[in-house]
């Protein structure tokens, strides 16, 4: 069994349609595929009606924006209930954020004479919920400016670069309980992958408060990374994952499948997004299994 616990469609910063990034997951030849798109749900209903015509196990999820003390860290949350009061409003808090710097990362580029408009980041996100900087780059790629979405980040967009502006993330801790109140588990992404601002003792504090796993397998891990992190989540039964990160035609060499999760450790996760569902009381997704 082929599963894959991390993929974005265009509802974010990739660049398939939920349906489209579901049919891509069956043709790659995996069973089960989780879409993830960046704090928010709205991918959810498209890909369900699709996983149910290819036949491939859906698991509903979303990657929430968080911050460590001024660091960003990414919190993979599966199958919570995004109804739950407190979650929406600190989804829709930190969308309002990625919505809201647009019009500032386009004057800081405007003002370096770089001509690209907020309508058109808009154009090149379309429907998107959560519009970002992954679209700023994308403005820049039809402009001309760059070639690619990491020469922007790379150039531009990363802290410390000319155009780049900070945004409202939720604090780590707080996610973790957010998800749980939801029904769901939370699993930390990458958390190695561009820098080590989770410590191992960072994990075990969070492992006391209801942490479910850590993404071990992901392409941005060395070997030796993906070792020392197998270790941690043993130590700290945490579940370890692997996944691409898919994000379409928006990062390279992030192929569907690249990276997958053992049947076990989905069952070990399953088990407890069970028991956190239980424990909240509240009508969570289920597992779409065809």
């Amino acid at each position: 069994m082929r599963i894959d616990l991390h993929t974005h469609s265009s509802v974010s910063d990739g660049t398939d349609r939920p349906a489209a990034l579901v049919h891509r997951a069956h043709e790659a030849g995996l069973d089960v595929v989780a879409i993830t798109d960046h704090d928010t749900a709205e991918s959810w209903a498209e890909a369900e009606r699709a996983a149910a015509e290819v036949g491939i196990t859906l698991v509903r999820g979303m990657e929430i924006s968080t911050r460590l003390g001024h660091a960003s860290v990414h919190l993979l949350a599966y199958l919570p209930d995004p109804t739950y009061p407190p979650l929406a409003r600190a989804l829709a808090d930190i969308l309002d954020g990625r919505n809201d710097r647009v019009p500032a990362i386009c004057a800081k580029l405007q003002a370096r004479g770089v001509q690209v408009t907020e309508h058109d980041v808009r154009r090149r996100a379309g429907d998107a919920a959560a519009t970002g900087r992954p679209h700023v780059a994308d403005a820049m790629i039809a402009a001309g400016v760059v070639a690619t979405r990491e020469e922007a980040f790379a150039t531009w967009l990363n802290p410390g670069r000319p155009a780049y502006i900070d945004r409202y993330a939720v604090p780590l801790e707080e996610a973790i309980g957010l998800v749980a109140g939801a029904g769901g588990v939370s699993v930390v992404a990458h958390p190695w992958g561009r820098s080590r601002v989770l410590t191992p003792d960072h994990l075990e504090r969070l492992a006391g408060l209801g942490l479910a796993g850590i993404e071990v397998d992901h392409q941005d891990h060395s070997g030796a990374v993906r070792a020392e992190l197998r270790g941690l989540a043993e130590d700290l039964d945490l579940v370890p994952t692997g996944s691409s990160d898919h994000h379409g035609l928006g990062k390279v060499d992030h192929d569907l499948g690249c990276n997958t999760t053992p049947p076990e450790q989905l069952e070990r996760l399953l088990q407890r997004a069970g028991d956190a569902a239980a424990a909240s009381r509240r009508a969570t997704p289920a597992l779409l299994v065809p």
